[in-house]
């Protein structure tokens, strides 16, 4: 076995953690996302480019009824070419710093549902070598019908988006069997499994509990957007 350092259970944490940006450049400007360059310093001295996306952070949300069957969407995602079978989900709006409120209008937005019992069951980011995107999944139960926030239009991909059940266990045997493909549904689908399956789903983090990763990604779009080159602050 290669001897190496064991890390204890506090340990176990992703750190923030920032080199300097000595330019930073757009290179293309998009409908949701920028295209970037930043010249970063390393702590050897030498500068390494690094190309990525900039991004606004989206919640997905795990809605689940009484008898463990979760709602979904089967949606074309153009990019891929496929009709994926995802959770609710969608993007933070400018100015919105409530998470669990923006779940809420998204559940209700594409599934025309509410719920009374909020959860988080996961925070993760997305694809962090290319893409800014954090993403929080909540699991929501209680669920009751309700109508589209006043003003919203279905339009686009959500206009042809079915509206679905599946029985959780199901979903597993999709996600295992490599017929499901939507990061978020497979990271929050396996996350509701393991909470419900070991008794988690009480200790579960609150709705309204602290995003780290946030306040990290507005402390660092305030220094890069200083420094120039993008076409809107973020």
């Amino acid at each position: 076995m290669v001897d190496l350092r064991v890390l204890s259970g506090d340990e176990v944490t992703d750190e923030p953690l920032g080199w300097p940006v000595r330019s930073h450049t757009l290179l293309g400007g998009g409908l949701v996302s920028d295209f970037v360059r930043d010249e970063v310093e390393t702590p050897a001295g030498e500068v390494m480019r690094r190309d990525y996306l900039l991004h606004p952070g989206a919640v997905g949300i795990i809605a689940l009824d009484d008898a463990e069957r979760v709602v979904v969407v089967r949606q074309l995602r153009h990019p891929v070419g496929f009709r994926l079978v995802e959770p609710p989900a969608g993007l933070i709006d400018a100015g919105e710093t409530s998470w669990v409120d923006a779940a809420r209008r998204e559940l209700a937005e594409e599934v025309e549902l509410a719920a009374s019992d909020w959860r988080i069951l996961v925070d993760y980011m997305t694809s962090p070598g290319c893409l800014q995107e954090t993403l929080r999944v909540y699991l929501a139960r209680g669920l009751t019908p309700t109508g589209r926030p006043d003003g919203f239009v279905v339009e686009h991909e959500e206009a042809d988006m079915e509206v679905c059940l599946v029985a959780l266990d199901d979903l597993v045997d999709a996600i295992y069997a490599g017929r499901i493909q939507n990061p978020t549904m497979v990271v929050g689908a396996l996350a509701a499994y393991a909470a419900l399956r070991t008794g988690r789903v009480e200790s579960l983090r609150p709705a309204d509990a602290p995003w780290p990763a946030r306040a990290v990604k507005e402390q660092r779009d305030a220094r890069i957007h200083a420094l120039g080159g993008e076409t809107r602050p973020r």
